[in-house]
């Protein structure tokens, strides 16, 4: 009997963004998306303990049982990518050079290098001029922290509001031998640390309200779809990349006016 069970749901791509808001409440470990006919499909993997309350919550789901020996088929999903001369990849992959790896364990926290939004900020970040300050707002497994981090910005800080993934930030820290500050912050209301960049990979809404309590001289944003921008007074925008129907844009805060 299997002891696993993946709970899927297709939503059209007007619903996507509320979609994924959901699906980061209820599983912000980590969530499959998978583009479909007409829109896209997210699914988390529940255990038999908490399956029933994730169908409360997912009305409609598919529910299927995942087959014996799915951790090991699982780990073929995370393949290395390299990414503005950055290796990314899972920790039982070798990359060919220790100093430019970022080694990222996929299994307890939101992101690993593989999405396209993650992929589209590296190469955002490794074109910044001034490698200064780095704040990474909502770093999930830190994997933008210590990509920043291999190079060249100093300091560097994570904020997540989930206690999981500040301390997963901070054990993959350590494992990629690189500095980086990492604590719990909500940063849609608690004091956010001054920076020369920020990198704010979430939902399209959140970006926007995070923009505007923003202290930096750049931002790096993503974590929406190709066509979509968020709201950024105060901002002029320098310059957008897309893959994979995905887009990251890079952001430059307008000189205040003198008082």
């Amino acid at each position: 009997m299997t002891s696993v069970w993946r709970v899927a749901v297709r939503v059209g791509a007007e619903d996507a963004e509320a979609l994924r808001a959901r699906f980061v409440d209820l599983a912000p470990q980590g969530f499959e998306e998978r583009d479909v006919e007409g829109g896209i499909e997210l699914a988390l993997y529940a255990g038999a303990d908490v399956l029933e309350a994730f169908r409360a919550h997912l009305s409609g789901a598919a529910v299927d049982p995942v087959e014996d020996g799915w951790e090991e088929a699982w780990r073929a999903f995370h393949n290395p990518v390299e990414v503005a001369g950055l290796w990314l990849g899972p920790p039982w992959e070798t990359p060919p050079d220790p100093s430019r790896a970022v080694v990222i364990d996929p299994g307890r926290a939101f992101g690993t290098g593989a999405h396209p939004t993650t992929r589209l900020c590296v190469e955002l970040l490794a074109r910044t001029e001034s490698r200064g300050s780095l704040l990474d707002v909502g770093c999930g497994s830190g994997v933008l922290a210590i990509a920043g981090a291999r190079l060249g910005f100093r300091p560097v800080v994570a904020l997540d509001s989930d206690p999981v993934a500040v301390a997963t930030t901070r054990e993959n820290a350590v494992a990629n031998a690189v500095d980086v500050t990492a604590r719990v912050t909500d940063a849609l209301h608690e004091p956010l640390p001054m920076a020369d960049v920020a990198v704010v990979n979430v939902l399209l809404e959140p970006v926007g309200r995070i923009l505007a309590r923003l202290d930096a001289g750049e931002a790096i944003t993503s974590g929406y779809r190709a066509g979509e921008r968020p709201v950024h007074p105060g901002w002029t925008h320098v310059e957008t990349m897309e893959l994979d129907g995905w887009a990251a844009d890079r952001l430059r805060r307008q000189p205040r006016p003198a008082t």
